[in-house]
């Protein structure tokens, strides 16, 4: 059939189609229920911006504030500390490696408690579950407060506060990837005379443990941000220099500090991406 014909048939079957399938192909447009939802929304926004008390006013003038600060940042200056200073940042990173290395140690056996297809007991899994929400849901900060309490000021503090708040997150992530490993394996051990032990050791292990290790990367190089702003409330490193130096208005050595963090970060995020498609097994471009 040529062009032509066939053009003269779907006009001659046009209105037939749109009678029967107009919805279809036309499409429907938005409802009255989702044009609530955005006026809602949109109300929503303005009632926070009021009881914020967000102006366009106090934000222009906020950026003239903050232009005058940057200007005063420059040039970044040590004085006179610079040794103080990288003995912080060293404190700093001390603070990121071991409370993440103790958080993965404690996260290790109630990755497997909260798995499902670990533990058969629904009420361990349940507990186990509910117990990682509980100390997931209390941020870094409030756990610095209360080791401060605990241990006294310094870095101690800091290193159990971020072992706490990593707790939680890096068992929930182990436990889901449990759940989703291959069975296969684990009832090969098994049927070869391996107990259940045997079985999550040479079954379950070597495939999770990539996947651990690249979120445990990933973490490290999280906390290493996470230490310099607990720092600020006593738990030692360089966040609590950053503050004194913001309290007294020295800008240009906040800036030298901000930039030793800057440039500690870039580096291991540097590494740590590399470290992570190694252990997955892709090639860093």
């Amino acid at each position: 059939m040529s062009g032509i014909g066939l053009k003269a048939e779907f006009l001659a079957q046009r209105g037939r189609m749109e009678a029967e399938h107009g919805p279809a192909l036309i499409g429907k447009g938005p409802g009255v229920g989702s044009a609530a939802v955005a006026i809602a929304g949109v109300a929503l926004y303005v009632v926070g911006l009021y009881a914020l008390d967000i102006s366009p006013s106090r934000i222009w003038h906020g950026l003239g504030q903050l232009g005058l600060i940057f200007a005063l940042m420059l040039p970044p200056s040590t004085g006179g500390h610079f040794a103080l200073y990288l003995d912080a940042l060293g404190q700093t990173l001390s603070i990121a490696f071991l409370g993440t290395l103790l958080a993965a140690i404690l996260s290790l056996p109630f990755g497997f408690l909260a798995a499902r297809n670990v533990v058969a007991s629904r009420v361990v899994h349940v507990l186990a579950r509910r117990s990682l929400d509980t100390v997931r849901s209390i941020d870094v900060l409030i756990w610095a407060l209360i080791w401060i309490d605990v241990v006294g000021l310094g870095p101690f503090a800091g290193a159990l506060a971020i072992a706490c708040s990593d707790f939680g997150s890096l068992a929930k992530l182990m436990s889901e990837a449990i759940e989703t490993a291959d069975r296969k394996p684990m009832e090969g051990v098994a049927a070869s005379g391996g107990g259940w032990v045997m079985a999550i050791r040479f079954g379950i292990v070597p495939q999770i443990l990539p996947i651990f290790a690249s979120q445990l990367l990933y973490f490290f190089e999280s906390n290493t941000r996470s230490a310099t702003i607990i720092g600020i409330v006593g738990a030692g490193g360089i966040g609590l220099h950053l503050y004194e130096q913001i309290r007294v208005l020295e800008w240009q050595q906040v800036s030298f500090l901000i930039l030793m963090v800057l440039v500690t970060v870039a580096a291991i995020d540097f590494v740590s991406r590399r470290l992570r498609l190694a252990i997955i097994g892709r090639r860093a471009v």
